[in-house]
């Protein structure tokens, strides 16, 4: 039987960490969240992305790339499932869509040197939502930095997710992909979509012959 490694993905503000934990809750699966609000470079990056992307870009990588290698090494290789609210994949996303062309080179060859051997989560849940139900997540999360945004860039980015997504799935057939619209569900205030989400986790573990 597999080990569950599940990663929630998707752009800001749509309930990675909130269905992460959820499913850890259910499943008593260790529970990884990412390093967001240590980094240095973010409030600087919303107010000058160009700037402050590298070094942004950067101090994500090394810390995930930390996390990642410190929960293969205490929980996967020990037969300890886990739940994530992000996997390393997504700093491709966001650096593609804020570094130049010759630093994202540079930056994407580190990934590789970095994530080689690293493990690939073996479900992913997606949350996608539109521009609208993002902005008002994001306001009522209350992250100053985050309030930078511009709608723009958060749109882009969700687009970037889709194409991305799309990509994994092709990549990775042999990974399952359960895709929800935060339009149509509210995990957080109706416990009946939260319901359905882990029913479908539920069935997904099963039909794969995961070990829960």
């Amino acid at each position: 039987m597999s080990i569950p490694f599940i990663t929630v993905e998707g752009p800001i503000g749509v309930g990675k960490t909130s269905l992460a934990k959820a499913i850890a809750d259910k499943y008593q699966f260790q529970l990884l969240k990412e390093i967001v609000d240590e980094n240095p470079f973010l409030n600087k990056f919303y107010d000058d992305i160009a700037e402050w992307s590298f070094q942004t870009e950067m101090f994500f990588l090394c810390n995930r790339y930390k996390q990642l290698s410190d929960i293969d090494k205490k929980y996967l290789s020990k037969n300890t499932a886990v739940t994530a609210d992000y996997h390393i994949f997504k700093n491709l996303i966001f650096a593609k869509r804020t570094l130049s062309e010759v630093e994202y080179e540079k930056y994407e060859a580190i990934y590789q040197i970095l994530t080689n051997g690293m493990p690939v989560p073996n479900m992913v849940i997606f949350l996608d939502a539109s521009l609208d139900v993002l902005v008002d997540r994001i306001d009522i999360r209350g992250r100053d930095f985050e309030k930078k945004i511009s709608s723009d860039y958060l749109e882009q980015l969700s687009s970037d997710y889709r194409l991305f997504i799309d990509d994994f799935e092709k990549r990775h057939p042999e990974v399952p992909v359960l895709r929800f619209s935060g339009d149509e569900i509210d995990f957080v205030k109706n416990s009946q979509d939260l319901r359905t989400i882990l029913e479908k986790v539920d069935a997904t573990l099963h039909r794969r012959s995961f070990e829960v």
